[in-house]
């Protein structure tokens, strides 16, 4: 599978990418930052099977945005917070170069009109 133009396999930040465009897989996420969950807790709010839920989760493990552990007969979902800063931290690097970027076309489209300065 590959997500970007030109490239080989998708690198982890693809896949985290990728996990989050599905909006019930961001649901998931959001609920999973009050806590971990089992499969049916994650289930219960959405009109999908749970067959459907593990499959999202799946795809979330696949991304390393969460992990399943074994407490008793339990399997609880947990979130990897680490996961996510390091895709809050790429977002948030190139919004500064984009809020620059913007920045400057602004001042530029205002030296070409200088009756918009007034």
């Amino acid at each position: 599978m590959c997500l970007q133009w030109g490239r080989g396999p998708p690198d982890d930040l693809d896949l985290v990418f990728a996990a989050l465009a599905d909006p019930t897989r961001r649901a998931i996420v959001e609920r999973l930052t009050h806590g971990d969950a089992t499969v049916n807790e994650l289930a219960e709010p959405f009109a999908i099977s749970q067959q459907a839920v593990s499959k999202h989760l799946q795809v979330l493990e696949r991304a390393r945005l969460v992990s399943r552990t074994r407490v008793a007969q339990a399997r609880p979902v947990a979130l990897d917070g680490a996961r996510l800063a390091e895709a809050t931290s790429w977002i948030e690097r190139n919004r500064l170069a984009w809020a620059e970027r913007h920045d400057q076309l602004a001042a530029h489209l205002a030296s070409l009109d200088p009756e918009a300065s007034r």
